[in-house]
């Protein structure tokens, strides 16, 4: 565990994900940017899903975030809800768990706790908690969490709506909790990841504004159709 924390620490995790309907949606086009990542030097890879997950974990020797989004369930929890998924997203090559523990409704009455003492039982990998405010980060931290990450936070109703990250929430867990927070949600730039890392983050998680071609280009093109100050 040790070892895993201080390969990621103070390091860039590139999300390499694309949803169906993504020129880039497939486990090979996942495996091919996940090395682009870790070729511009990145620590680790957050990865949604079986298939990708093998695939990237043939290409990189990096450490993989693994997750398995269930959008069928809806508005409830739907990041990694319960014990098969996390099975088998750690069984696919995933050395961290990234498991919602939000306060949301949850399908099947599980819980975050009940899915996390089932996967330390099966598997042995670190369990990440992807959550929107500090009290979610405390409780979570509470029941076994083995790093706790601010994924969520401005995707609930019940945590803060802003365009930009959540550093205060980064800041408020790192004085707060003894084990990694990791920052993550809304960072498109390195500033943004350099303001976390001040916050006291152990690393930064990006997404789109590395790996989405589509959005690259339409921040570019909404940037040079603003007006001129000069």
């Amino acid at each position: 565990m040790k070892r895993l924390l201080a390969k990621i620490k103070g390091g860039l995790i590139v999300s390499c994900q694309a949803i169906e309907g993504s020129p880039l949606y497939g486990p090979e086009f996942m495996a091919a940017m996940a090395k682009c990542a870790q070729l511009g030097g990145a620590s680790g890879i957050r990865a949604n899903g079986v298939a990708d997950i093998r695939a990237i974990r043939k290409r990189v020797e990096l450490p993989i975030i693994g997750i398995l989004k269930r959008r069928d369930l809806g508005p409830v929890t739907w990041i990694t809800p319960d014990v098969a998924g996390a099975e088998a997203v750690a069984r696919a090559g995933a050395e961290i768990v990234a498991i919602d523990a939000t306060n949301r409704p949850r399908p099947n009455k599980t819980t975050f706790a009940g899915v996390c003492k089932a996967l330390r039982k099966s598997c042995a990998v670190m369990i990440m908690a992807d959550i929107s405010t500090l009290d979610e980060g405390l409780a979570a931290v509470d029941v076994g969490a083995d790093m706790v990450a601010t994924t969520l936070s401005g995707y609930t109703d019940h945590s803060p709506q802003m365009e930009g990250p959540d550093l205060a929430l980064v800041e408020a867990l790192a004085k707060r909790v003894s084990v990694p927070v990791v920052a993550e949600g809304k960072y498109t730039t390195p500033a943004d990841a350099r303001r976390a890392m001040d916050c006291g983050a152990h690393c930064v998680v990006v997404g789109q504004a590395i790996t989405s071609p589509t959005r690259i280009t339409e921040r570019f093109v909404s940037g040079m159709n603003k007006p001129s100050h000069s």
